[in-house]
C-alpha cells in the first residue's frame, strides 16, 4: 500500500499551496509551508482553518480536524524548509526567473535523494529540470484546484525525469489518497489542460459566431456534457454508441470545429471592459458574492457531486460482488 511522503515541504503559500499542505497534513505527512512573505503565511494559516472546516461539514475527514495544523508548520527561510523534505512541491508564480531561483535554492539545500517537484500548469518540465545539475530529480506534479477535494494529479515526466522519480511521485499521490494521471511526453498543457482549453475554445467560438448565447452554451457544458461525462469518460462514450459511429461523426465534424490561435473579442472585449471575474464583480457573468464566497458554492457542489459519485460505485460493487457470490 503507498505512503504518503512522511516530510514534505511546499512553496508558495497561496491558496493551492495551503490546500496542498491541507491534503498532505491530513494524510499524516508532516509539512512545511515555506513562503517570502509573512502576510502571506498568515494569510495561509487562515486558508487552512477554512479548508479544514469545510471539509469537516461536508463529512469528508476521517479525523477530528483539530489535530491536523500541529501538523503543519511555516517558515520564510526555504533552505531550513526544504532541509528534511522527502518531498519538494513549488507552487510559486508561473514566472520562469521566480522558479529558476526556487529550484536553485532548493537542489542547494534540500537532501540529495529528495524528489524535486513542481506543480506548474504551464511550463515544461523538461525546462525547470535545467535549473539543476540533476536534471533526473525534477519532476511535474500538478494538482486540481482545490487539492483536498479533487481527487486526480497530473505526473509529468519530462525529458530527463528518472523512473524512479516518477514512480516516487506516483507513491506519494497515492499516499495522499490521490489518484495519478502518468503524462509520459512533457507536452504543453499536459493533460488536463489540453482538454479543458479545447473545450473553452469551441465554446468562446460558439459565442462569438453566435451559434448560442453564452448562457446556452454554458448549460450545455454544465448541464449536459459535464453531467454525463461525470458518470462516463469520452472513450466510453464511443463504445456506447459505436466505435464506428463516432469515427463518422469525427470525420464530418473536426474540419468545422475552431482552431483559433489566440482567445479572441469573447475574452478581450470583456478585459477592455474591467470585467475580469468574480474579483471584480463581472466576467462572463455578473457576481455579488465574494470571491470567497463564490469558491465556496463551487466546492460544495463539487462535493455534493463527488459524493453522489461514490454512492453510486459503492452501490455498484456491492451489486458485483453480490453476482459474483
Amino acid at each position: 500500500m503507498a505512503e504518503p511522503p512522511s516530510t514534505v515541504a511546499v512553496l508558495g503559500a497561496g491558496t493551492m499551496g495551503s490546500g496542498l499542505a491541507v491534503q498532505f497534513a491530513r494524510h499524516g505527512s508532516a509539512v512545511t509551508l515555506v513562503d517570502h512573505r509573512e502576510s502571506n503565511l498568515e494569510t495561509a494559516r487562515q486558508t487552512v482553518k477554512d479548508a479544514l472546516e469545510f471539509l469537516q461539514r461536508e463529512e469528508l475527514l476521517v479525523e477530528d480536524s483539530a489535530s491536523i495544523p500541529d501538523r503543519i508548520e511555516y517558515t520564510l527561510d526555504t533552505a531550513v524548509g526544504v532541509a528534511d523534505a522527502e518531498l519538494v512541491l513549488e507552487t510559486v508564480s508561473e514566472d520562469r526567473e521566480v522558479k529558476r531561483e526556487v529550484f536553485e535554492t532548493v537542489a542547494a539545500a534540500a537532501p540529495g535523494d529528495a524528489v524535486l517537484a513542481s506543480n506548474t500548469s504551464g511550463i515544461p518540465i523538461t525546462e525547470l529540470g535545467e535549473f539543476v545539475s540533476k536534471p533526473e530529480r525534477v519532476v511535474g506534479c500538478h494538482w486540481w484546484n482545490p487539492p483536498y477535494l479533487l481527487p486526480l494529479v497530473e505526473v509529468v515526466r519530462g525529458a530527463e525525469t528518472a523512473t524512479e522519480v516518477v514512480d516516487r511521485t506516483v507513491s506519494y499521490v497515492e499516499g495522499a489518497d490521490r489518484k495519478p494521471i502518468v503524462v509520459e511526453h512533457d507536452v504543453p498543457g499536459f493533460v488536463w489542460n489540453r482538454i479543458q482549453f479545447a473545450v473553452l475554445r469551441e465554446c468562446a467560438h460558439l459565442v462569438a459566431e453566435d451559434v448560442a448565447s453564452l448562457e446556452d452554451v454554458e448549460r450545455a457544458v454544465r448541464d449536459g456534457y459535464a453531467l454525463r461525462t461525470a458518470a462516463v469518460g469520452p472513450f466510453e462514450t464511443a463504445d456506447l454508441s459505436g466505435v464506428d459511429l463516432f469515427r463518422d461523426i469525427a470525420t464530418d465534424l473536426y474540419p468545422h470545429l475552431s482552431t483559433a490561435q489566440e482567445a479572441g473579442p469573447v475574452f478581450e472585449e470583456r478585459i477592455a471592459e474591467g470585467q475580469t471575474g468574480v474579483a471584480s464583480g463581472s466576467g462572463f457573468h455578473e457576481y455579488e458574492e465574494s470571491l470567497a464566497d463564490a469558491i465556496q458554492r463551487r466546492d460544495e457542489r463539487v462535493a455534493a457531486i463527488q459524493r453522489a459519485r461514490e454512492e453510486t460505485l459503492g452501490r455498484e460493487e456491492a451489486n458485483d460482488s453480490n453476482t459474483d457470490g
